[in-house]
């Protein structure tokens, strides 16, 4: 497919195809804008059926991070890349090394991070290679762990919304329905615990359930389940496209609010969630802690800084769900146009990207 013809182009300023025959590196960097300033979106390696789909997929990643990065107004444009591989096979060091000239080559235009299929142990292979690069721990940085951040954006934005929707100040005596408990549904299952809400949990885990169970008197529910629990809040915290034309119709809860990329399995079913008159909170912009932290590694942030702009997450959503509220669409929807508002405003102002290493 030319990439010109994908319906998933959106006007991307650069899509670059990389095939390093020494290594078998084949990768893909695509760069949707740096408007507001470099580039900045993880790594995915994964075993995509052909270049088609990699290509569809670095094309919705790298716009998703526009939208992420200018929603959470940091000082970053999006971008991702994606490697074609088996992560559990196909990665070596050569390769990895490989993939730190591909950044090089665009300039600091791009910076890298961590996404499916890059462990933490992978990152430092790549930083012999290229300085364009960030969200992992490195000495005399702020810590690269972007789990405990992204859990207190989670936690301050689902409050928000409460407030929005079910108009109090806490979350105490609610009930929350928790699918997920990695580094960030755990995070949020605390926070939520030392306020005395009431937890659902479910994990394909069966240890981090027990660890929910024992630690916080949480409830279980299965996999199947924990998507129509009888709740005020469903938290998602694991997989995406979960909010589709098969579940929405079953949600008990009155509140979406989770860390979870995608949920939406499409952008119309942020019109259905509305129809039931269930608030959701964008996800992009509800998880926007981790991107964050990375962004406080790259300008040398200090830990108050990167947790008061975290915090800043709940006046966003209030100002979505506001804004949703008065011209009666979908929050989705308004994250998306806000998010683009604040790009379009940025470039018109014409400001020269330039590499900040």
């Amino acid at each position: 497919m030319n990439v010109f013809d994908s319906p998933d182009f959106d006007a991307h300023e650069t899509v670059s195809f990389f095939n390093d025959k020494k290594t078998g590196l084949k990768c893909i960097i695509a760069i949707h804008s740096t408007a507001l300033g470099p580039a900045c979106g993880g790594t995915r390696v994964y075993p995509y059926a052909g270049v088609d789909a990699a290509m569809t997929d670095v094309l919705r990643l790298s716009r998703g991070m526009t939208y992420k990065n200018a929603i959470a107004d940091l000082p970053l444009g999006g971008g991702k890349a994606v490697i074609i591989g088996d992560p559990a096979k196909d990665k070596s060091e050569a390769k990895l090394l490989a993939y730190a000239e591909a950044v090089n080559a665009l300039g600091g235009r791009y910076v890298t991070a961590m996404d499916v299929g890059i462990k933490p142990a992978d990152m430092p292979i790549i930083a012999r290679g290229t300085k364009h690069i960030a969200g992992y721990d490195q000495p005399g940085k702020t810590g690269g762990d972007s789990g405990p951040t992204t859990a207190l954006g989670v936690f301050v934005g689902l409050k928000a919304a409460v407030k929005h929707r079910l108009k109090v100040e806490t979350t105490k005596g609610l009930t929350v329905a928790i699918q997920g408990l990695g580094k960030v549904g755990m995070g949020l299952a605390k926070r939520l615990h030392e306020e005395a809400a009431k937890l659902v949990v479910s994990d394909i885990n069966e240890d981090l359930v027990r660890r929910a169970v024992d630690a916080f008197g949480a409830r279980v529910a299965s996999p199947d389940d924990i998507i129509t629990a009888e709740c005020d809040v469903l938290s998602p915290n694991a997989m995406g496209a979960i909010l589709n034309e098969e579940t929405i119709p079953r949600i008990h809860a009155r509140v979406v609010a989770g860390g979870a990329n995608n949920q939406l399995a499409r952008d119309e079913h942020g019109g259905m969630l509305a129809g039931r008159g269930i608030l959701y909170a964008p996800d992009y912009a509800i998880n926007g802690g981790g991107i964050i932290r990375v962004a406080g590694q790259i300008y040398g942030w200090n830990d108050e800084e990167i947790e008061r702009r975290t915090l800043v997450i709940a006046d966003t959503l209030t100002a979505i769900f506001r804004r949703a509220d008065e011209e009666r669409v979908p929050t989705n929807v308004i994250a998306d146009a806000m998010a683009v508002e604040r790009v379009a405003a940025a470039g018109s102002k014409g400001k020269a990207v330039q590499s900040i290493f």
